[in-house]
């Protein structure tokens, strides 16, 4: 399983792209995690967090072998693919973050960072 930090909010450059919170807005901002076993995995009650304790917990969904599920900050509607944490504030830090992914005993599955981090994005299993 791996974890992979993907579009985070939008940067502030101009008036013609707000950071508006919108739910367009909060759903560009995403992690992926990657099933890379051949096996389907049960994600029932695993979390995804970020260092400033912000967590998702998954509920009754399934990865499928060598498959990969993007979890977006937004609202939206869960699909295979794509989850969404129901949130209406941006969770991952733009400029240095970590994303952890604990099992469903709370063990250490894997985790990804960006910025500057003591973690190294290590893919522990």
């Amino acid at each position: 399983m791996s974890v992979r930090p993907g579009e985070r909010r939008p940067r502030r450059s101009s008036r013609a792209s707000r950071d508006d919170r919108s739910r367009r807005s909060l759903n560009k901002e995403w992690v992926e995690l990657t099933n890379t076993t051949r096996r389907t995995i049960n994600l029932d009650e695993w979390t995804l967090s970020d260092e400033d304790g912000h967590t998702y917990t998954f509920d009754h969904y399934r990865l499928e072998g060598r498959a990969t599920v993007r979890i977006h900050t937004g609202e939206g509607r869960d699909t295979d693919t794509d989850l969404y944490m129901d949130r209406r504030a941006y969770v991952w830090d733009n400029y240095s973050d970590t994303a952890t992914l604990r099992n469903d005993h709370g063990r250490f599955i894997d985790d990804a960072s960006w910025g500057g981090h003591r973690h190294g994005g290590g893919h522990h299993h």
